[in-house]
């Protein structure tokens, strides 16, 4: 017999799991609702000149982590290593920009693929939530995304989330800033780890997001962005860190942050959780402005701002962090049968049940009423109904508290009112 093994980065999600990423994207998606937003759907394999279009050439995901193959007619494919792009795309194919006001607001859910080594919360198949805005024209825009990610996580239940900014320019702002990272690093790149002597090559802004901490220490007397900003760049992000303020939203502004894609301009950004010892989780999310990833994918020159989130990563730090509202399965009511005879009215009890919207089980074995309480607690049921021949004679049912040990007679005709009222 076949012993199939789950492929390596990838896992399998069921019972609270599965339960509590269904809670978070679902929340997710009702608090974009809130801000406006519509969902959109992209299909999960792309022409990979797409993402090396709009990733960039310098990015990690580009060299080393996309999921590429040679489909049957000879093109090539990729499975999306992020949405974004896709979105794009499909915001240029169907000419969303001329049928709707602008900026147009998305919202996406969906896995993604990238080729890297696996880690806590972190797969080869992901699933990313996240937004973009399509063709702003002010920095409210911007605050309003910044916003939306910091209070969705707060919602969730990250209570001490800390974001990350930095302001990476305009595109005359980020040249003149290359010039000097080239300058100063091309006496320290042959130390330096083969990823940053790549990067040096094709774009020295990525160096800045070595992870390598013998280059961190090179890094650290690199020259900073802020001062190689253009009058409009450093207006730009003033005005965003003002409003920022005005909306009491904390901040600590990060000069090494540049984010791991190469299509970001001005701001970037991201959320990280601190534990009251001061020691951080990590990214828990992040996004940036974009000014001309519409444009490159064949649409009008529009600026765009958006963010996401790896849900995974999301549910895996929500169980260390508030692990008292990790939900567990559980049932409003598990029926007991007292006697097979009986099976067909409690059947129809507990269709009955569904029908009016309580979560509802039972057995069709012939059972011990031990082993039916034993079924009942492992599904964490907060109600048993147990029926035997009194009840089916009486068209009553016994309701039993599971939680309070409280068993009451209940008369079937009241059976949907009283629990209404016990489940309330």
């Amino acid at each position: 017999m076949a012993n199939y093994q789950l492929p390596r980065g990838t896992y399998d999600a069921y019972y609270e799991d599965a339960l509590n990423i269904d809670k978070l994207v679902d929340l997710l998606k009702s608090f974009a609702l809130t801000y406006g937003y519509s969902s959109i759907h992209t299909p999960i394999y792309e022409s990979t000149s797409l993402f090396t279009r709009s990733a960039g050439e310098s990015s990690d995901i580009v060299t080393k982590e996309m999921f590429t193959f040679t489909d049957k007619s000879g093109r090539d494919i990729t499975l999306r290593p992020e949405l974004t792009a896709g979105v794009m795309r499909a915001v240029v194919t169907n000419k969303l920009y001329a049928n709707k006001d602008l900026p147009l607001k998305l919202y996406y859910y969906g896995p993604a693929f990238r080729y890297e080594r696996p880690q806590a919360g972190r797969y080869r198949q992901f699933n990313q939530f996240g937004i973009e805005n399509v063709g702003v024209t002010s920095f409210y825009n911007d605050v309003e995304t910044i916003i939306f990610g910091y209070n969705s996580l707060k919602m969730l239940g990250f209570s001490h989330v800390v974001l990350k900014i930095n302001s990476i320019g305009d595109e005359e702002s980020r040249q003149n800033y290359k010039k000097a990272l080239k300058e100063y690093f091309q006496n320290h790149i042959e130390n330096m780890c083969s990823d940053c002597r790549r990067r040096f090559e094709i774009n020295p802004l990525r160096i800045l997001d070595c992870k390598d901490k013998d280059d961190q220490k090179i890094i650290k007397n690199a020259p900073k962005m802020c001062d190689y900003l253009n009058q409009e760049s450093k207006e730009y992000f003033k005005n965003i860190l003002d409003l920022l303020n005005m909306q009491e939203i904390e901040y600590q502004v990060d000069d090494t942050l540049v984010r791991g894609l190469d299509y970001y301009s001005h701001i970037v950004f991201e959320y990280h959780y601190i534990f009251g010892d001061g020691t951080s989780l990590g990214a828990l999310g992040g996004g940036g402005h974009y000014d001309n990833l519409v444009h490159e994918v064949g649409g009008p020159q529009l600026s765009s701002v958006g963010l996401a989130f790896g849900i995974e990563r999301l549910n895996l730090l929500l169980k260390q962090v508030d692990p008292d509202n990790y939900e567990k399965v559980n049932l409003d009511v598990y029926l007991m049968t007292l006697g097979s005879e009986n099976l067909p009215y409690v059947f129809s009890i507990c269709q009955n049940l569904r029908a009016n919207g309580f979560s509802s089980d039972m057995t069709f074995d012939n059972k011990s009423l031990g082993a039916q309480f034993k079924i009942a607690n492992r599904k964490n049921a907060r109600f048993a109904i147990i029926v035997g021949d009194d009840e089916v004679k009486n068209k009553k049912v016994k309701l039993k508290n599971l939680i309070t040990e409280e068993q009451f007679d209940v008369d079937l005709d009241n059976l949907i009112d009283e629990l209404d009222q016990k489940l309330m």
